[in-house]
């Protein structure tokens, strides 16, 4: 039997496909990952389950936003190659696939949002659907999605991180179960374990960074208020960016995605874009592209 040829397939290719079946078997890792998170019952919680549990989703947050949104899909800052691939990494540890993977769908999404070609428009597909639907569907993990962000699929490691995007967060899992063990052993009165450290640390951690990330496709084109009158139904919302670290102001990003920060007032938060700011004057980073002046004070 012939396999299909996927060496020259784009995104675009993907998204043509008219079969929407969905992945059940695949499915089973993300519906484990949630019940996981019942296991607290039986570990209970303390303060330093709560600390790991708020680190390891800040980190991963700001991977997600820094990293796969505003620096892999937007290019909206410049680095060195290492700290790229730390910045993949970090990505790629909240278990939402690779910064290829990442970076195509969500370059696909800004050339068609809120169109019939934008899988995740909760208008057009549903809230359900948009939220965490598509992710669901065979056809969004076919190969050949690197051919889409040739800009960085050039670069070995982040081909790697792609194609073995789930070996960072078993890692991740596994070094927590140790972490947890040794506070354990050496400092008892912390109440910890190892099974409890995994379950905050990673298993709960990832589920709420899941949903927080998943409601800028969803929630963030259905409620707030549009400062700007764009092609499509982004709007800002300040509860939703202080939970993603600044997505949430999303007309502004949907207005100028190119800009690094999407906060283009004092008073709209944007934690991402402080964290990138403060990498600046360490010259971790740098060129920070900022909004068009004529963006400012005018509504368009």
């Amino acid at each position: 039997m012939m396999t299909q040829d996927y060496s020259q397939r784009t995104i675009a290719d993907i998204y043509k496909d008219k079969n929407d079946e969905i992945d059940y078997l695949g499915a089973i890792p993300f519906l484990l990952m949630h019940l996981a998170c019942l296991l607290a019952f039986v570990t209970g919680v303390s303060k330093v389950a709560l600390i790991v549990c708020a680190v390891t989703l800040f980190v991963r947050m700001f991977g997600i936003t820094g990293g796969y949104h505003r620096y892999f899909s937007h290019r909206s800052y410049k680095t060195s190659r290492f700290f790229q691939f730390i910045l993949a990494l970090l990505g790629t540890c909240a278990a939402q696939m690779g910064p290829l993977w990442w970076a195509a769908h969500h370059r696909h999404h800004h050339r068609h949002a809120d169109t019939e070609h934008d899988i995740h428009s909760p208008g057009l597909k549903g809230f359900f659907e948009s939220h965490v639907g598509w992710i669901l569907r065979k056809k969004f993990y076919q190969p050949g999605i690197e051919n889409t962000v040739p800009d960085f699929a050039k670069y070995p490691e982040l081909r790697f991180l792609n194609r073995y995007c789930l070996l960072p967060p078993i890692l991740l899992a596994i070094s927590l179960i140790i972490l947890g063990m040794w506070l354990n052993h050496a400092y008892p009165g912390l109440h910890t374990s190892g099974l409890q450290m995994v379950v905050w640390g990673f298993f709960i951690s990832t589920v709420m960074l899941y949903h927080i990330t998943f409601s800028i496709n969803s929630l963030t084109h259905i409620v707030g208020w549009r400062r700007f009158k764009t092609k499509d139904e982004s709007r800002n919302c300040f509860c939703i960016a202080l939970m993603t670290m600044g997505e949430g102001w999303h007309n502004n990003h949907h207005r100028y995605p190119s800009s690094e920060r999407q906060g283009f007032y004092w008073w709209e938060v944007d934690t991402t874009h402080y964290v990138l700011k403060i990498l600046s004057w360490l010259r971790v980073v740098w060129a920070l592209r900022e909004p068009a002046k004529e963006i400012y004070g005018r509504a368009s």
